[in-house]
């Protein structure tokens, strides 16, 4: 075989581990895990947030951090991290980039979101996979080095990208129960995750907003939550299903 016939033949023996992986993460552990010996770096992670309301939903991490103490800044320096702005931004499809398509390494470590949130990676490649609107779903790989990602690895991680996303979903359907909601319901959380605020929810479905109200306070009693957000969240984990 040729060396790229091996690695070819690796990438799929990673997809192949995950897609049999039923311990219950989402995604599994060892896609993590897999990912990181395809594109060797000094730590991975994938995480899962709520900007609007500054919330982890869900992280993996192939290395045990201080996760308190970092995400309070990342929240406050986040506007520095171009490439996690990218990221947020809606996308149809998984998205590859690394830090060094958006700040050199010299302009990266005179930044705040460097010194307190980032150090000492200051070189980051990710897979971004879609998700709600103002959350973000990220597969992320740190190298203390400052070297970038090289072409090769690049294309690694988006060839890989669609097949990492398929295994995302196919994991979180197998952890999540079936969701029984009125059409109506489905209808007002859908406008939710659209972003229509009550009042304009009423507008859209020609009903008034004390209905839209009753309709609300429904779904989270079946669904067992108590905000816009977290039904969303629940309902709605994938883009295309809205």
């Amino acid at each position: 075989m040729t060396t790229a016939e091996i690695h070819m033949r690796r990438m799929a023996d990673v997809l192949e581990e995950a897609r049999r992986d039923l311990s219950g993460g989402i995604p599994p552990k060892s896609l993590l895990l897999g990912l990181q010996r395809l594109v060797p770096c000094d730590d991975a992670s994938f995480c899962e947030l709520d900007i609007p309301t500054r919330r982890e939903l869900n992280s993996q991490e192939t290395i045990e951090a201080d996760g308190d103490c970092r995400m309070d800044a990342y929240w406050r320096w986040r506007h520095q991290h171009l490439q996690c702005v990218q990221v947020c931004r809606p996308h149809d499809a998984p998205e590859t980039t690394q830090m060094a398509d958006f700040l050199s390494v010299r302009e990266l470590r005179n930044l705040p979101i460097y010194t307190e949130f980032l150090a000492p990676h200051p070189t980051i490649a990710d897979i971004a996979l879609p998700t709600a609107p103002n959350r973000t779903r990220v597969f992320q790989f740190y190298r203390t080095g400052s070297q970038p990602f090289t072409a090769h690895e690049m294309t690694t991680l988006e060839l890989l990208a669609p097949h990492v996303y398929e295994i995302y979903k196919e994991a979180a359907r197998r952890r999540r129960p079936p969701v029984r909601l009125t059409l109506r319901e489905l209808d007002v959380l859908r406008c939710v995750a659209r972003g229509l605020n009550t009042p304009q929810i009423a507008e859209q479905l020609s009903v008034s907003p004390s209905t839209v109200r009753k309709h609300l306070e429904n779904a989270f009693g079946r669904l067992g939550v108590s905000s816009r957000t977290a039904a969303v969240a629940r309902v709605f984990p994938d883009p295309e299903t809205l």
